[in-house]
């Protein structure tokens, strides 16, 4: 593990009783990548990615967060993480505003609230997400996806040094996605956070990958988008094509 490493997953092994759902999988994200992981519904994505934020322990092998374990590591405003259907507390009277700027505290911390800075940090998280105008509306009165689309902001106004999305555009508008996207880009580029994404949609990031990790139980690809392109699988929509050509993989696919 080098200091530019952020993530390291070895030979990670997970079953659901005796399903296996996860076989050997091995990965290393860098400082400053913009990673897709992309496979079929019930490849291993969510509890891969559970897996290595910490909330779920493996079966066998071994992850590493900043050359933590995820489970216990110290300074966790380094991850930001926004899991496909994150919880919201029952009878929660908070604004998408409060909530957005609870992303700040993990850290700012709760001596320093909340500066100049802080408040451009927040209001460029929820442009980013498309929520600026309902900034004062309580999160309970959104709609799933717009509640999803604050806990992404929450995230991003953490300015987390890796910053992990499950399924964050699912029906979200073209011009919000564009904004998204625009907003990891300067995650990335000016602040040298590292991104892993899971997502059936990638059109609006598609440029902007350094590489895709194709997951089916094991990493059965991991390479650019050029290389993936090569071998008849879009960026874009791929419901369909991915899996058709996930059924096909072969022993020479691995990686």
């Amino acid at each position: 593990m080098t200091s530019d490493t952020v993530a390291v997953v070895d030979d990670v092994r997970f079953a659901y009783r005796t399903d296996p759902v996860l076989t050997g999988v091995s990965l290393e994200l860098c400082r400053g990548e913009f990673v897709a992981l992309v496979g079929p519904n019930g490849s291993g994505k969510s509890t891969l990615l559970r897996i290595l934020v910490g909330s779920l322990a493996p079966d066998a092998g071994t992850v590493r967060l900043f050359g933590e374990d995820p489970r216990s590591m110290h300074d966790r405003w380094r991850l930001g993480y926004v899991p496909q259907r994150p919880a919201l507390a029952a009878g929660v009277a908070a604004t998408v505003l409060d909530v957005v700027a609870a992303g700040r505290l993990a850290r700012s911390g709760w001596h320093r609230w909340r500066g100049r800075d802080d408040r451009a940090v927040i209001d460029h998280a929820l442009d980013a997400v498309g929520l600026a105008d309902r900034r004062d509306t309580r999160i309970t009165d959104l709609s799933g996806g717009q509640q999803q689309r604050a806990f992404i902001a929450r995230a991003m106004a953490g300015e987390p040094e890796l910053l992990v999305l499950d399924e964050p555009v699912a029906g979200v508008d073209a011009e919000s996605q564009r904004a998204f996207r625009n907003s990891l880009l300067d995650l990335v580029q000016h602040h040298g956070a590292s991104v892993l994404l899971v997502s059936h949609e990638l059109g609006a990031v598609a440029d902007a990958l350094d590489r895709v990790v194709v997951l089916k139980q094991r990493v059965l690809f991991d390479g650019t988008p050029a290389d993936l392109d090569r071998r008849g699988v879009s960026l874009g929509v791929h419901d369909t094509d991915l899996p058709l050509w996930l059924e096909g993989a072969g022993p020479s696919e691995v990686r």
